[in-house]
């Protein structure tokens, strides 16, 4: 009478066998391996629907077979093989033309994403044209119209004859003005002389410091107190006089279109000029 073959061990059975051999706690080795002990319990207790899938099931009998040092096959022979999912080869081959999904070539789509630009673009060039044609007389003294920051693209792109008119405009505004914006001690004569100055003497402001353009010139004057006598730029033919708490400091930033005379006397530019700006303490 032959005696039953003895049955096969299971994979879980051989990994517990092998770790019980060790002497070492489930606990342990999923804490060695950085698995959660259920998911190893139920490894080793052939319990492969509590683990996600297959591919899971055997790289975590792979990882306690390294842990543990012994040999992974016979047990990953036990265990059920991942189920491998044929890709079927579609109908036209490779020369079918691809199907994008709907919806990506929506003109409707890049129409509303362009639309909010062209209007921002649009709101952007009107007010800068409306900056630019404000006549300066709207800003304060002393600070340029932002012309300049806003839109000199815009600015540059204007027709010439727009921009001549608008240049004419703004310093006969300017002129208007300039009697309400100066600082303290600056008279300002709006109407210059019938004829070209030959010389500074022939300035006709009075003052103890005389200024005199034949073009625009930008002027800073400081007293010694540091008081702002004047800090614009004078208009081509304008004359200006000035008082203050000697020493007085210019900086001249158009020097050879400018002359300057202290007490009635001219002052030479030329000697205290670099790169046309002129530097200049009176005394």
């Amino acid at each position: 009478m032959t005696e039953p073959a003895a049955e096969k061990p299971s994979a879980g059975a051989l990994l517990k066998a092998a770790r019980e051999r060790q002497g070492l706690h489930i606990a342990a080795l999923a804490a060695a391996i950085k698995v959660a002990p259920r998911k190893l319990d139920a490894l080793e207790g052939d319990r492969w629907s509590e683990l996600p899938d297959a591919a899971f099931t055997r790289a975590l009998a792979q990882s306690v077979c390294r842990t543990l040092k012994i040999d992974p096959r016979p047990v990953l022979d036990l265990l059920p093989q991942p189920i491998l999912v044929a890709l079927e080869p579609g109908d036209g081959g490779l020369k079918e033309p691809f199907q994008g999904r709907p919806g990506r070539d929506d003109p409707g789509l890049a129409g509303s994403a362009v639309r909010p630009l062209v209007l921002a673009a649009v709101a952007l060039m009107v007010a800068a044209l409306v900056v630019y044609f404000l006549p300066p007389g709207l800003w304060p003294s002393g600070e340029p119209a932002p012309v300049a920051a806003s839109a000199p693209a815009v600015a540059a792109s204007a027709p010439l004859e727009a921009a001549s008119a608008a240049s004419a405009a703004s310093a006969a505004a300017a002129t208007v003005d300039t009697a309400a914006s100066q600082p303290t001690g600056e008279t300002v004569f709006s109407t210059p002389p019938p004829e070209p100055a030959g010389s500074p003497a022939e300035v006709a402001a009075a003052g103890l410091v005389q200024l005199r353009t034949t073009e625009a010139s930008w002027v800073d004057v400081r007293d010694a107190n540091g008081q702002v006598l004047l800090s614009r730029t004078v208009l081509p033919g304008e004359s200006v006089g000035l008082d203050g708490a000697l020493p007085i400091r210019l900086v001249i930033g158009n020097a050879a279109a400018t002359q300057l005379g202290f007490r009635g006397q001219p002052v030479d530019l030329a000697a205290r000029t670099r790169d046309n700006v002129a530097r200049v303490e009176l005394p």
